[in-house]
């Protein structure tokens, strides 16, 4: 059984930092594919970074410089080092879980909210 808990989030002022974990149990991450997306209020979730099954990361442009993922296979966790933030970070995050190989299965977390707020 898959499941995906993330825990970090909190409340920061501008340009703090916090770092998010996602424990996933029942995944190889080896096959998997790990993302950070969040979503704020009124605004479509989207995604944030992405650590692939061989090791490349990629984030969006906004966070480019100020976030970083990484995994660590011997904790089945991935992490989200969350740097310099700003109040447009403030969202709720979910770690997601895609599987790169038939049947190309998906899986989501709770979700923790992230605020930035002076």
């Amino acid at each position: 059984q898959v499941q995906l808990v993330e825990s970090g989030g909190g409340s920061v002022q501008p340009g703090g930092s916090l770092r998010l974990s996602c424990v996933a149990s029942g995944i190889d991450f080896g096959i998997t594919n790990m993302g950070w997306y969040r979503q704020a209020p009124g605004k479509q979730r989207e995604l944030v970074a992405i650590i692939l099954a061989g090791g490349t990361t990629n984030y969006t442009d906004s966070v480019k410089g100020r976030f970083a993922i990484s995994g660590d296979n011997t904790k089945n966790t991935v992490y989200l080092q969350m740097n310099n933030l700003k109040p447009e970070d403030t969202a709720v995050y979910y770690c997601d879980a895609r599987k790169t190989i038939w049947p190309y299965s998906r899986y989501w977390g709770q979700g923790t909210q992230v605020t930035v707020s002076s």
